[in-house]
């Protein structure tokens, strides 16, 4: 995502920076993927490519937001983790000297986590069936821009729970924008995906070895 006011930053091609873990954890409870599948049924009935049944078009609607409703919940929940991690990287800046002065801030960690993750990183996000990792992580981030908690239901206007993918795009540019930032690589600042469960497995391991 592009800042008018960015710069990217020249290391040496040997020089890496080694980051914190992204941890992700579960962001969905036991209803969500079943309100998932009837909203996207619900829109195809509403747009007339799937039969609609005994529902009336208030019941589908209602489907539609309902499912609308828990991708934003999904995504709020996402955001969380990724600004915990932009958080941790901004400490480990802080403590380099040599990154300090550069003009690195939590916009170019967003920006290398949409736009340049590492390879073992996409990968494994391909290996989860995530294919457009960008646009769930650019609005994740959007919406955590704007929302400290997870808001009611009944205080978001209807039009924006229907197209809160469109607003948490804009939202992330914004946030984006708010400041010039430094450009930051993969190729110099590297780190790792896991989800919790299988990093406190993996600590678990690591603790047993060393007893």
């Amino acid at each position: 995502m592009k800042n008018k006011g960015s710069m990217e930053i020249v290391t040496s091609p040997l020089k890496t920076y080694r980051l914190p873990p992204l941890i992700l954890h579960p962001f969905s409870d036991a209803s969500g993927p079943n309100k998932l599948l009837e909203s996207s049924r619900a829109s195809l009935m509403l747009q007339g490519l799937l039969p609609n049944g005994e529902f009336t078009p208030y019941e589908l609607e209602q489907k539609l937001l309902d499912g609308r409703f828990c991708e934003l919940r999904m995504l709020m929940y996402l955001g969380r983790d990724l600004g915990r991690w932009i958080e941790q990287c901004i400490e480990v800046i802080e403590r380099e000297p040599e990154l300090k002065s550069l003009g690195i801030r939590p916009q170019s960690f967003a920006a290398l986590l949409v736009d340049d993750p590492p390879d073992n990183v996409r990968e494994k996000l391909k290996a989860w069936g995530v294919a457009d990792y960008k646009a769930i992580f650019a609005r994740a981030m959007g919406l955590n821009a704007v929302f400290a908690e997870v808001p009611d239901k009944t205080l978001l206007n209807i039009e924006f729970i229907r197209n809160y993918f469109r607003f948490a795009d804009h939202m992330f540019t914004c946030s984006q924008q708010l400041t010039p930032f430094a450009e930051i690589r993969s190729r110099n600042f590297q780190f790792d995906l896991f989800a919790s469960g299988e990093y406190t497995r993996m600590l678990e391991r690591e603790w047993q070895i060393e007893d």
